[in-house]
């Protein structure tokens, strides 16, 4: 059985494709217009969908996924595999929501912080007993490199490299120190804040900067970058129960 769980973010439009329980493969989408959509869902004839949206999507697609498939909106009508005593169900992101569906599926009754690297750091934490309690969100690495290039009239716009030095020799490398060395740096304290408070503690990193960050921290992680996915695939299983 073929399900595709779309994820609209601030910064990619992407596509995973399950088979049964099996992740598949990723697929990156040029636009979320009917054709392109169309096209995904001849060429994997889905039995399931589920899409999670942070963005203004083409309103249209949810139709045809309807259509061709047993299809499931994320939203604060989406049944969940936990509970959120605090706060509202409907002010919650869609992509927190399948990290923390994630979360209780691989790592049950466990204390987990789960860490999306994305547009934001989001830290997001569900206790042992299931309940989401919340988190916190700060800037993410591109949004960094962007706010000193916009707000200085002198620094360049520079992108993260693989290799760079600690000790920044030239104002590309000293802007690329300071942004990735400083996250890791406060990645590690906020997992040091949660583990002094919880035991029986669980970390996992996702997301698409994640793969730049894995090696830097000093704390024991699970890094999944498929992580979002997992959970997408794990709330359409309880969603789309009629297929």
């Amino acid at each position: 059985m073929v399900t595709l769980c779309f994820d609209f973010g601030n910064t990619r439009l992407k596509v995973a494709v399950f088979n049964n329980d099996q992740f598949v493969e990723e697929l990156y989408l040029q636009n979320d217009s009917v054709e392109t959509i169309h096209e995904l869902l001849i060429k994997y004839q889905p039995q399931k969908t589920i899409l999670s949206s942070v963005i203004n999507h083409n309103a249209a697609i949810e139709k045809l996924l309807d259509e061709y498939s047993i299809f499931h909106k994320l939203s604060a009508d989406t049944a969940l595999n936990f509970t959120t005593p605090v706060g509202k169900p409907q002010t919650i992101g869609a992509d927190r929501l399948a990290l923390m569906a994630a979360a209780v599926h691989f790592f049950p009754r466990k204390n987990n912080l789960v860490v999306g690297l994305g547009s934001c750091i989001t830290y997001n934490f569900i206790n042992q007993y299931h309940q989401f309690l919340g988190g916190g969100i700060s800037p993410g690495m591109d949004m960094r490199f962007k706010s000193m290039h916009d707000h200085t009239a002198l620094l360049p716009l520079v992108s993260a490299d693989w290799n760079l030095p600690l000790v920044g020799y030239d104002t590309k490398t000293n802007l690329q120190s300071g942004v990735i060395f400083g996250m890791a740096s406060e990645i590690d304290g906020m997992i040091e804040k949660y583990a002094n408070k919880y035991d029986n503690f669980n970390v996992v990193l996702t997301g698409g900067n994640s793969g730049y960050f894995a090696g830097q921290l000093k704390n024991k992680i699970f890094a999944d970058y498929n992580f979002l996915f997992k959970g997408l695939y794990a709330l359409s299983e309880l969603n789309n129960c009629k297929a």
